[in-house]
C-alpha cells in the first residue's frame, strides 16, 4: 500500500459564513469575525486534542498583534519582526462574496455594489524578468535606495492574482497540466533568495501582503491561479523563522484542505522543483513539526489545544512532498529524510493505538503518516506489539489450562521447539506445523541430546544453520546468483510447497523475536511480501503480486535485464533481426520447457512497436508468475507471525532492515557508543576481542599473555556450534 493511500483524503472546501461588524456612536469598529478554516468534516484527520478548539484568523490576528512589541526590537532575519496589523483598518477589504454565505448571484446585487465588490486588480502586462529584478536589486544595494525594490514585493505579495502576474511564464495562459505548473522558476527563485538579505520593512510587507493574500482566499481555489500561488508562497524560506510560525501554519492548513484533484496537480509540480528546493520544503516542514511539539520557547506560539491542527495540516503537506518524491525514479531525495527523528521521543504506543482505533479519521495520529516515523521508531512499535501478543497468548493458553482444572506449566508460555542436528529442516517444519497455535509465543529453541539452556544463543544458532542449509544451492529452493549476490526462488515446479511456508515462517519468526538473519534477498522480495500488507480475507486473493519493472530484474538478474534494455534501445528491424516471439523458455531438471507470455504467444513476433510490452511480461513472469505458489507460501508463512497493522507502516526497505539488519555498518558510531567497564579502548584485549553469544556480552578476561588468548580463542572458534557436552 503506497503511501498516498494511507493518507486521510483531504475534506470538501470549508464553508462560508456570514460576519459584518457594527459601528457604535463614539466607539472604535469592532474587528470583523472571520469563519473557521475548516473542512466540512471538521475531525477528518486535522483536529488533535480537544474538538472545538478551532482556531480563526480573528485569533491568528490577535495572536500575530500580541507578539508585535516583542518583534520589532528584532533586527537580524533571524528575528524578523511581523508587520503592524492591530487595528481592523489595516485588514484587507473583504469581497461581497466571500461575506456572504449564500453565495448571492451578480443580479440580486444592487447596481452600486456590483462593480466596486468584484473589481479585478489591475495587473501589469509584462512581468518582471529575472534580469530587471536584478539590475534594480544591485542598484538599490549600491545606492541605498530600495524604493523600487520595496514596491515590487509589496505589489507582487499583495494579493494571489498579483503572485501570477509577477511569476507566471506568461500571464495569458492558463497552464492548466499537471506537468506544466506555469511558473517561471528563475525568478521566484531570485526574488527569494534576496528576500532575507533586504531591509526589514520589505520582510515585513511581504509577510503582511501574505496575510491580506490568505485572508481573501480562506474559502478555497477556484482555478490553477489560486494552486499556484500556494506553490509560490510554500517556497518562502521567511517560514524558517518561528515568529513567522503563525501565518506559515495558516498557509498549510489552506493546502492541507485542498480537494484531491487540486493536490493531484500540486503533487506532479513538486516533483519539478529541484533537488534543493524540495530538501529545504520537507527540512522546513519538518521542523516546524518538531518545534510544536517541542518549542525552545513555549511562549512563542498559541496554545497547543488552540491550535490543533498545525501539526496534521503539516503532516498533510509533507505526504504531498513525499507522493511527489515516489513518483521520481529515482527519487529527488532518500526515503530516510523524510524521518523526524523528533518523534523518536514521544510516546509510539498511543499513537499506533490511537491509528488502531480511530484509523485515518476523527483523531490525528503520526501513524497516518509512517513516512516521517524512522526505522528505529518503527522497530520500537513492532517489538512492543510483538511483546504485548506474546502476553496476551500466553495468558490466553494459561487461562484455557486453568479453565480445564489443569495443572500450569512455564513450558506452555513459550514456543518450544525441538529439533535434531541431524534432521534439521524436517524437524523444524514438523515442529513448526503442530505447534502453529504457539507461533506467536517467545521461541526457545533445545537441540536433541544437548545440556545447553536456550538463553538466546540456541534460537540464534538455530536460524544459522537451518538459513544455512535451505539456501544452499543443492537443496533446489532457491537459486544463487552471484552478479547480485542475492538469492530468488527456484521455478521448479513440486507437488508440495511447505518448506517456502517454512522459510516464511522462518523470516517471520526472526522479525518477531528481534533477531536478524544472514540472508540476501533483492528489494523486489519484501516489495511483494508487502502485497498486500495485510493478508486478505478472500483466501482467493492472489497474494505476492506487485507491479514489477526491469529495474527490478536488474536488482537479481543484471545480464539478462541488460539485454533487455538492449532490445528497447535497438535500432535496427527487431522481427527480422531477433526473430522473438512473445515466449519464454526455461530448463527444469534438464528439460527445456517454453511458456506463451500471452496467449497465442507462441505465434505473436516480437516487433519494433511491441517490443515494450513484451519485456514487460516476461519480466512479469519471471518475478511473479513463474514462481507464484512458491511465494504464496513464503508469503502466508511470513504472515502467520508477523500478521500485525504495524507492517503497514513499513517500506519493503525497512522490512529488510528488520530481517537483515543494516547493509552498511558504521564502525564509528559503533565505537562511539560503546561503554567500557574496566578497561579502555585502548587496551589489547578491547583488540583482540571475543563474543559471549547467549548473553549478547564481550567477554575479555584479562589474559597474562598473547599465547593465552591465542589459545582460549582457538577453543571458542573449534566449539563455535553445538552445545554437547562429554
Amino acid at each position: 500500500m503506497s503511501e498516498a493511500a494511507r493518507d486521510p483524503s483531504p475534506g470538501a472546501p470549508p464553508a462560508v459564513a456570514a460576519a459584518a461588524s457594527e459601528e457604535k456612536k463614539g466607539k472604535e469598529p469592532e474587528r470583523e469575525k472571520l469563519p473557521p478554516i475548516v473542512s466540512a468534516g471538521a475531525a477528518a484527520g486535522l483536529d488533535r486534542g480537544s474538538k472545538g478548539q478551532i482556531s480563526t484568523f480573528s485569533s491568528f490576528v490577535s495572536t500575530v498583534t500580541q507578539k508585535k512589541e516583542a518583534a520589532e526590537n528584532r533586527s537580524s532575519p533571524a528575528h524578523l519582526a511581523l508587520p503592524n496589523i492591530r487595528n481592523v483598518r489595516d485588514l484587507p477589504p473583504i469581497c461581497l462574496d466571500v461575506r456572504q454565505k449564500q453565495r448571492m448571484s451578480m443580479d440580486a446585487l444592487p447596481s452600486e455594489v456590483k462593480g466596486p465588490a468584484f473589481a479585478e486588480p489591475t495587473l501589469p502586462s509584462q512581468p518582471k524578468s529575472v534580469k530587471d529584478f536584478e539590475e534594480d536589486l544591485e542598484k538599490a544595494e549600491s545606492t541605498g535606495n530600495w524604493k523600487t525594490v520595496h514596491a515590487f514585493y509589496i505589489t507582487t505579495f499583495d494579493s494571489f492574482p498579483e503572485l501570477n502576474a509577477a511569476f507566471k511564464k506568461d500571464a495569458t495562459a492558463s497552464f492548466n497540466t499537471v506537468e506544466d505548473s506555469g511558473v517561471n522558476a528563475d525568478l521566484v527563485n531570485a526574488v527569494f533568495d534576496a528576500l532575507l538579505n533586504t531591509p526589514q520593512d520589505i520582510q515585513k510587507s511581504v509577510l503582511k501582503g501574505i496575510i491580506n493574500s490568505l485572508l481573501r482566499e480562506w474559502k478555497g481555489p477556484r482555478t490553477k491561479d489560486d494552486l499556484r500561488a500556494y506553490f509560490i508562497l510554500l517556497q518562502n524560506p521567511q517560514f524558517n523563522i518561528t515568529s513567522t510560525y503563525v501565518i506559515y501554519a495558516h498557509l498549510l492548513r489552506q493546502i492541507a484542505t485542498l480537494v484531491e484533484a487540486d493536490h493531484h496537480f500540486l503533487v506532479h509540480w513538486l516533483k519539478k522543483l529541484s533537488q534543493k528546493k524540495f530538501k529545504q520544503l520537507v527540512e522546513r516542514l519538518l521542523q516546524f513539526v518538531s518545534l510544536r511539539l517541542f518549542p525552545a520557547k513555549p511562549e512563542e506560539f498559541p496554545p497547543l489545544t488552540k491550535c490543533s491542527w498545525w501539526i496534521p495540516s503539516a503532516s498533510k503537506v509533507l505526504a504531498l512532498l513525499n507522493t511527489a518524491n515516489n513518483l521520481i525514479h529515482p527519487p529527488l531525495i532518500p526515503y530516510t529524510d523524510f524521518y523526524n527523528s523528533t518523534l523518536d521521543h514521544i510516546d509510539l504506543m498511543e499513537e499506533y493505538h490511537t491509528w488502531q482505533s480511530f484509523g485515518n479519521s476523527h483523531r490525528f495520529s503520526f501513524c497516518q503518516y509512517p513516512f516521517v516515523i524512522s526505522i528505529a521508531a518503527k522497530k520500537i512499535i513492532i517489538q512492543r506489539d510483538s511483546e504485548q501478543q506474546m502476553i496476551s497468548i500466553a495468558r490466553q493458553s494459561l487461562v484455557d489450562k486453568v479453565s480445564r482444572r489443569q495443572r500450569p506449566d512455564m513450558n506452555m508460555l513459550f514456543l518450544n521447539m525441538k529439533v535434531r542436528r541431524t534432521h534439521l529442516v524436517s524437524d523444524s517444519l514438523d515442529e513448526l506445523t503442530r505447534k502453529r497455535a504457539d507461533l506467536k509465543k517467545k521461541l526457545k529453541v533445545t537441540f536433541v541430546g544437548e545440556a545447553g539452556l536456550d538463553m538466546g544463543g540456541l534460537t540464534k544458532e538455530w536460524f544459522l544453520l537451518l538459513t544455512r542449509q535451505i539456501f544452499h544451492p543443492d537443496y533446489g529452493m532457491f537459486t544463487y546468483h552471484k552478479d547480485s549476490n542475492c538469492h530468488w526462488f527456484s521455478s521448479f515446479k513440486c507437488d508440495n510447497y511447505s518448506e517456502f511456508r517454512l522459510v516464511g515462517i522462518l523470516m517471520g519468526l526472526a522479525v518477531y523475536n528481534s533477531i536478524t538473519l544472514d540472508i540476501r534477498f533483492p528489494p523486489c522480495c519484501y516489495k511483494k511480501l508487502l502485497s498486500p500488507p495485510i493478508v486478505p480475507s478472500d483466501q482467493n486473493t492472489p497474494v505476492g503480486i506487485c507491479s514489477v519493472t526491469i529495474d527490478d530484474l536488474c536488482q537479481i538478474m543484471p545480464e539478462l535485464a541488460h539485454g533487455l534494455k538492449e532490445l528497447l534501445s535497438y535500432e535496427g528491424n527487431v522481427e527480422e533481426d531477433f526473430y522473438s516471439t512473445f515466449q519464454v523458455f526455461q530448463e527444469e531438471f534438464g528439460i527445456i520447457k517454453s511458456y506463451n507470455l500471452k496467449p497465442g504467444g507462441d505465434k505473436i513476433p516480437v516487433t519494433n512497436q511491441n517490443r515494450r510490452e513484451y519485456v514487460q511480461l516476461y519480466t512479469d513472469f519471471l518475478l511473479n508468475k513463474s514462481i507464484y505458489k512458491q511465494f504464496a507460501a513464503f508469503y502466508c508463512g511470513f504472515h502467520s507471525v508477523c500478521a500485525s497493522n504495524a507492517l503497514m507502516l513499513l517500506r519493503p526497505e525497512e522490512v529488510e532492515i528488520l530481517v537483515c539488519g543494516s547493509p552498511e555498518l558504521d564502525m564509528h558510531a559503533l565505537q562511539k557508543s560503546t561503554q567500557y567497564d574496566g578497561y579502555a579502548k585502548t587496551d589489547p584485549t578491547i583488540r583482540l576481542p571475543v563474543a559471549h553469544t547467549c548473553f549478547n556480552q564481550l567477554c575479555l578476561p584479562p589474559y597474562k599473555s598473547k599465547k593465552d588468548l591465542k589459545q582460549k580463542l582457538i577453543i571458542g572458534i573449534s566449539n563455535s556450534e553445538g552445545f554437547g557436552l562429554e
